[in-house]
């Protein structure tokens, strides 16, 4: 934050450029709550994999998960995709 003095109006420079820092600041908040939000479905999107393995299949998943199927396939194409990412970066 720019510092002014009492009475004094900041001039048109500083205003511009407090607004600028600040929208600056809002798209680097908005990038690392995506980028969380990725994390998170990434790590769902496993968790819906290694459910359908423990219980036996896709039916039964979408039965034990109170999930819609077309939302457990999406997961688990996340999943594949993750994971062929993962390897294509470990290669």
């Amino acid at each position: 934050m720019i510092l002014m003095n009492p009475g004094r109006t900041p001039s048109r420079k500083q205003r511009l450029q407090e607004r600028r820092r600040r929208q600056l600041a809002v798209v680097d908040t908005v990038d690392k709550a995506e980028s969380k939000v990725r994390k998170a479905e990434t790590e769902l999107a496993m968790a819906v994999v290694e459910a359908v393995e423990v219980l036996g299949d896709e039916d039964a998943a979408f039965q034990g998960l109170d999930m819609p199927v077309e939302t457990l396939r999406q997961f688990i194409d996340l999943a594949v995709t993750a994971r062929a990412a993962a390897d294509g970066d470990g290669a």
